[in-house]
């Protein structure tokens, strides 16, 4: 399992924490320092089967600075968060070809 992770976040370490107590020693992205490529991001997007509107913090200011709306195409908001990896909503956990959006922590569970 990849945990894609930012510590100074309290839902990262929840769900971290979580796997941890369940046994699971993920390893650890810290995707804000080592960003995913644009391939990465599609094959994420491919295993959550969600829109990519749904993978992203729309409050982040860069959001708006980058002209992005909730309407803006896949592609774009895609592109977009390979350049601001601040965008990806945290945090991400992988499973082969499952994924999760750990909001709330304990969804990461659903990979178990």
């Amino acid at each position: 399992m990849i945990l894609w992770h930012n510590p100074r976040c309290s839902k990262s370490r929840a769900a971290l924490a979580l796997l941890q107590e369940h046994g699971v020693d993920p390893e650890i992205r810290k995707y804000l320092e080592d960003a995913p490529s644009l391939d990465e991001l599609r094959a994420a997007q491919a295993a959550l089967g969600l829109p990519a509107i749904e993978m992203m913090r729309r409050s982040e200011p860069a959001f708006r600075a980058l002209g992005l709306a909730p309407d803006s195409d896949d592609e774009t908001l895609l592109r977009a968060m390979a350049e601001e990896p601040k965008l990806i909503e945290r945090p991400l956990a992988m499973d082969g070809d499952r994924a999760v959006i750990g909001r709330p922590p304990e969804r990461v569970l659903e990979l178990l």
